[in-house]
């Protein structure tokens, strides 16, 4: 399963392929970034490595730049939506795909697909000092609805 914008590709990470990033088994076709994947990435893949199979398209997506073929990041929901229909998620691209607009595509084309699978609202959060995460989720049309000391949260009609 995978969906595309403009300039990336988001592949579903399958339990096998998550067995295989988190042993940095790395094989023909993979390319990954030698950075990815991120140390908070590791206890999501690991849970993945051990289910049977990928219940949801709601899962974890390695995000892979179309123009040079390499795995730059990646993007995952935390589940299927909720009660109310909402799908939260999360995101991260390695240091040098950063200021290239990729992670504005990369949410801005996973809200859609969340959207065509069903959902109806999205959320997600960030560190109040990551001020280009913020700026991706308001470019992405997230509306910031709380703060804390440890968090920025912002959802968006889907």
């Amino acid at each position: 399963m995978h969906f595309t914008s403009e300039r990336l590709t988001l592949e579903q990470i399958t339990p096998e392929l998550a067995r295989r990033i988190l042993v940095r088994d790395e094989q023909a076709g993979d390319a990954w970034h030698p950075e990815y994947p991120f140390a908070d990435e590791l206890g999501p893949l690991g849970h993945l490595a051990q289910s049977e199979a990928t219940a949801s398209v709601f899962s974890m997506y390695l995000i892979r730049e179309d123009r040079s073929g390499l795995a730059i990041g990646g993007l995952g929901f935390f589940g299927p939506p909720d009660d109310h229909g909402c799908v939260e998620f999360g995101y991260g691209l390695v240091e040098s795909a950063r200021g290239k607009g990729y992670a504005t595509e990369a949410v801005s084309a996973a809200l859609e697909f969340a959207r065509a699978n069903g959902a109806r609202y999205a959320k997600a959060d960030t560190a109040p000092d990551n001020l280009p995460s913020q700026r991706v989720l308001e470019k992405a049309d997230l509306i910031l609805t709380r703060r804390s000391t440890s968090a920025y949260y912002y959802e968006r009609k889907l």
